[in-house]
């Protein structure tokens, strides 16, 4: 009969009971302590460089829960009441908050992180924060972030919100890729959308407009900008084309500023660049204008 007997599963079950018997023990201990033990600091930790909620309004939130916490007791201070308030405010992605037997409450923030500003056709002003949600604009910071206006008709109800229309995915999608590219960032600063409901990029070098049209093959777009800025517009000038025009995946058109007659020429053999003079872009890194 007892070799019947599982041990290990006797010896399992033994250790787990006395495991949650002293696990009880400790957290009955740790109650008990709590009704001695008063809270003498609140500390408040809100790192990153953003500064859109400022340490006095995450005061106000805390006050909010039946008044000032520094001399109650722990025991009567709901932590739980306190993370979900500091949750509902529009700039506060997480929020987390404890105390230890020292008295100290803790209460850890992570804002959030803006990529883009959005100014819809009504007027209406918001950020998109990393994880594509809109939030409001704040009166103590502004986030320094590509803009995007024009014909966009993503509306915002002044609370954290997905994006709805595909139009407003894509300017999120583009300020993502821009965003994390050291060139394109330092060299777009504004997103616009035209009458055809087609992206515009806005350079900060040259004075010509970019037609992105949608987010569809970003990375194949803005490889063939980087090839024809690379190669065209150091002969010819950076500001001889009003216009280019990526959003076609394998050619490059563009519009001079003065129009002349259009000709296509090949610029490797995946490219193809329509422009207003008859430049050639080879396979190498030189520039032939003939």
């Amino acid at each position: 009969m007892w070799k019947r007997i599982n041990w290990k599963a006797v010896l399992f079950t033994v250790i787990w009971v006395v495991s949650l018997s002293g696990l009880g023990v400790l957290m009955g201990f740790i109650e008990q302590k709590k009704v001695a033990v008063i809270c003498r600091d609140v500390r408040v930790l809100i790192p990153g460089t953003q500064s859109f909620i400022e340490r006095k309004e995450i005061d106000e939130i805390l006050l909010q829960n039946k008044g000032p916490l520094i001399g109650r007791k722990l025991n009567l201070i709901n932590i739980h009441d306190i993370e979900n308030e500091l949750k509902a405010n529009p700039f506060i992605e997480y929020a987390k908050v404890y105390a230890d037997m020292d008295g100290i409450i803790t209460v850890r923030i992570k804002q959030r992180e803006p990529v883009l500003r959005i100014l819809n056709s009504e007027n209406q002003d918001f950020y998109v924060d990393l994880n594509g949600l809109k939030i409001p604009t704040s009166e103590n910071f502004t986030a320094e972030v590509l803009v995007a206006n024009g014909l966009i008709s993503e509306h915002f109800s002044n609370k954290v919100d997905t994006l709805k229309t595909q139009l407003a995915k894509d300017l999120f999608n583009t300020a993502l890729f821009i965003r994390k590219d050291t060139l394109w960032n330092n060299q777009i600063e504004q997103i616009y959308v035209n009458s055809k409901k087609e992206i515009e990029l806005v350079p900060r070098v040259g004075n010509q407009k970019i037609i992105l049209g949608s987010a569809d093959s970003l990375d194949v777009k803005f490889r063939n900008l980087l090839a024809f800025y690379k190669k065209a517009l150091p002969k010819v000038g950076w500001d001889t084309y009003k216009t280019i025009n990526v959003k076609y995946a394998n050619q490059i058109v563009c519009e001079k500023t003065k129009v002349d007659s259009i000709k296509a020429i090949k610029a490797n053999p995946n490219l193809q660049v329509i422009i207003a003079d008859s430049l050639k872009i080879d396979n190498t890194d030189t520039t032939k204008i003939q």
